[in-house]
């Protein structure tokens, strides 16, 4: 029998549990309920968001034809249904808007119905479910891509089964503003060969987005009422295609809000923590009453496109040891993760009363006296009140970059030892939510795998503020800061520049020639909703920077950023906004939801995805024909390429392209390799040195050739094994901690920094 070493690893957690542990673990959502309130109902599709309008079947704006029952039920949202099984019964409907949704019942007895809008057939909907029970307000039919203005809806029943009209919800919003335009868009420079395209939907909002084959990309977001749906009620995660731009739903125990998120060195991604209860100030059952505070969701990815993926949860058995909301996820050197940071309950800034100033790893170690539970940061304490979601690099040497608020230190997880730096300059925070975005910059033999890191945007507020004192309109920052990770380069501090806007949120992505891409976010306010005054909507946030700018690293310090040429978008990209290279050298733009729940108001949910294409993109590129699917520390291998030009200058680009979330790239790298010329199309490389360098797990290759790189290919590097599992660990981890540990103290009132999300 032929096992992975993910399965061993995750088998080596469940062996530990003993018969009485449940591994399906009971669904985190109990169901949607008007705010406030704290008891759960069913969790179906049905929602009216703000900004939308809704109809019930019995309102007088919608026409029968036909013969049709009215059905009573309490079940129902407005304790009546029409139905019909009559063949060419219709529904019509006159509305003023950009889109509308069908919501009706679904199961065994119901069939399909071919839906009209203003005379043209643009779907046949099938009411069919596999259930004799039925499934309550599902969403039968939507579009969101109408001109703004009037149309006629009009739904005719096939004849091979029944319809139910259980509401009808017309979307209103200007098409600036819709969450999903399927049709694509392009927009080009007149002046350069970068492109703009508007092309596809994520189905959930992309809270969360990590490429994972040279194929896919998963998408996480939070509950709440997105379009796409799984088994009768909408998911909050799915799997992307990037070559269809298909989407397809994922299952998902518990709630994913705002976690974080890691591949393993045996090439397993988790995705860890999520969203706390605030029952005072969040409502608590709109969110369910258990959670993800504690989670590991375990994904396996596969590198087949037609293959099924999934995520899997086991809280009794496979958890972390303290509860964590906005924490960072990070593969270290010898390919396990280190978790860190984060609030123990949530609400809208961190505070000493919640603050979890900690570092934990997966799989659990036992290393300073810790036995798998948490070890003491007083960095992570040090830094409040804005210092969730800290920005971290693993470094060649195996310690870790850590920056939180206007701090930054070099962290040994191996002796437990913090090594502060000088602070970063003026004022300006970066983390959390005075968020702004970092990278470690490309590492390579030529500069002896240097660490040099780089932090742009953030904001100057001040973190000590309530919400009332702070202003969606307070100046972002457009500071940009470097600094070398040597002794010399610690001494010397921090390099400053300036991006041409200010920027809160953005997104900074490498690219394979080494150059980086900043895209995303807003010119004032600070992360969140609900908070601030001069809200827009409830965004906490406000004037979205619409067109992206690009950063030469080796340019000449004050002309380094340049948007010349950039196309510029329509669509904001406000807090719960990513950005991520994709295998093919795109730039994949997605999200944008500063709401508690779906949203049809100013900086609405967003649910379209764009593509930012370099030139590159649009000429010859080289080839990679053929490689070898793995590369181990210091070893030689090779690659067979095509449609290379005589003395030409070549590159070999090894790329991490991330964890993303919340402006954290988490993982995010790129190395140069050296790479030879051999005969004819081959070429040979060494891999990295050691872990360090680039810790162990999945990667994409790039071939760049006079600045113009191939596709990437997918690789593993080093042997694929899973990280240690030190089993006396994980053993104290399950003795000495319960899951959902935050339970004692729900319906206690909060803090009263403990605002709305």
């Amino acid at each position: 029998m032929n096992t992975s070493p993910s399965f061993l690893l995750l088998f080596s957690y469940l062996i530990l549990c003993t018969a009485p542990c449940i591994f399906a673990g009971d669904s985190a959502w109990n169901g949607h309920t008007p705010p406030g309130s704290s008891t759960p109902k069913t969790f179906a599709p049905y929602y009216v968001a703000p900004g939308a309008k809704g109809y019930s079947s019995s309102s007088p704006f919608i026409q029968y034809k036909g013969d049709w029952q009215i059905v009573y039920s309490p079940s129902f949202n407005h304790k009546a249904v029409h139905s019909t099984c009559q063949k060419h019964a219709t529904i019509s409907f006159n509305f003023n808007g950009t889109g509308v949704e069908w919501f009706g019942n679904c199961d065994k007895r119901h069939g399909a119905a071919s839906v009209y809008i203003d005379k043209n057939l643009v779907s046949v909907s099938n009411a069919y479910c596999n259930t004799t029970s039925p499934l309550p307000s599902q969403r039968l039919f939507s579009t969101f891509s109408l001109r703004p203005g009037p149309h006629r809806l009009v739904i005719e029943n096939s004849g091979d089964g029944c319809i139910d009209l259980n509401d009808l919800v017309v979307t209103r919003v200007e098409q600036s503003s819709r969450p999903i335009l399927r049709r694509q868009l392009q927009h080009r420079s007149s002046n350069s060969d970068w492109t703009l395209n508007v092309d596809g939907s994520t189905g959930v909002n992309a809270m969360q987005l990590a490429v994972i084959s040279e194929t896919h990309a998963i998408v996480i977001d939070k509950v709440e009422h997105n379009p796409l749906t799984i088994n009768g009620h909408p998911a909050w995660a799915s799997i992307f295609d990037l070559k269809s731009r298909q989407v397809t739903p994922l299952e998902m125990q518990s709630n994913s809000f705002c976690a974080g998120g890691s591949f393993l060195s045996n090439g397993t991604l988790i995705n860890v923590g999520g969203n706390p209860v605030v029952a005072d100030h969040t409502s608590a059952a709109d969110f369910g009453d258990l959670d993800g505070l504690q989670a590991i969701r375990i994904i396996e990815p596969c590198d087949d496109r037609h293959c099924s993926i999934k995520i899997s949860e086991f809280h009794d058995s496979v958890r972390m040891a303290s509860p964590r909301w906005y924490n960072t996820v990070l593969r270290i050197d010898d390919g396990s993760a280190m978790i860190m940071g984060g609030s123990k309950k949530g609400g809208w800034i961190n505070n000493a009363t919640v603050n979890n100033p900690t570092y934990e790893f997966y799989p659990p170690k036992d290393i300073h006296g810790s036995n798998g539970l948490p070890i003491h940061s007083p960095f992570l304490e040090q830094t409040l009140n804005s210092n969730l979601f800290p920005i971290a690099f693993s470094l060649p040497d195996g310690r870790v970059f850590i920056a939180a608020n206007n701090d930054a230190m070099i962290y040994d997880w191996k002796t437990n030892t913090e090594e502060r730096l000088p602070p970063i300059p003026n004022g300006v925070r970066v983390t959390y939510p005075m968020a702004g975005t970092g990278l470690l910059l490309p590492l390579s033999s030529e500069n002896n795998y240097t660490p040099e890191v780089l932090l742009c945007g953030g904001s100057t507020v001040d973190d000590k503020k309530s919400g009332s004192e702070i202003s969606s309109q307070d100046a972002a920052s457009s500071q940009c800061s470097r600094i070398v990770l040597t002794r010399e380069g610690i001494q010397a501090g921090w390099e400053v520049d300036d991006m041409p806007q200010a920027r809160l949120m953005p997104d900074a992505v490498l690219l394979p020639t080494g150059q980086i891409v900043i895209v995303n976010g807003a010119g004032s306010g600070i992360s969140g909703y609900g908070n601030v005054i001069d809200q827009v909507g409830v965004s906490n946030a406000a004037n979205p920077v619409l067109t992206p700018v690009l950063y030469n690293l080796s340019a000449d310090h004050g002309s380094r950023f340049t948007s010349q040429g950039m196309p510029s978008s329509s669509i904001p990209r406000m807090y719960h906004s990513v950005a991520t290279l994709t295998p093919d050298g795109s730039v994949m733009i997605a999200g944008s939801n500063p709401n508690l729940d779906r949203s049809e108001i100013e900086y609405g949910t967003e649910y379209r995805v764009e593509w930012l294409s370099p030139p590159y993109m649009h000429g010859a590129r080289p080839e990679i024909r053929k490689h070898q699917g793995s590369v181990g520390f210091g070893e030689t291998s090779s690659l067979e390429v095509n449609r290379l030009k005589s003395g030409s200058d070549l590159k070999l680009a090894l790329m991490d392209l991330g964890f993303v979330t919340h402006a954290v790239h988490s993982n995010s790298r790129l190395v140069f390799l050296d790479v030879e010329r051999t005969s004819g199309n081959t070429l040979t490389f060494k891999g990295p040195p050691n872990g360090g360098v680039y810790p162990p797990g999945p990667a994409f290759l790039f071939l760049v050739e006079d600045g113009v790189p191939s596709e990437g290919v997918k690789i593993m590097v080093g042997d694929g094994k899973s990280p240690k599992v030190d089993q006396k660990a994980i053993e104290n981890l399950l003795k000495s901690t319960q899951p959902d540990q935050y339970e004692k103290s729900r319906g206690k009132k909060g803090s009263e920094d403990e605002d709305s999300e």
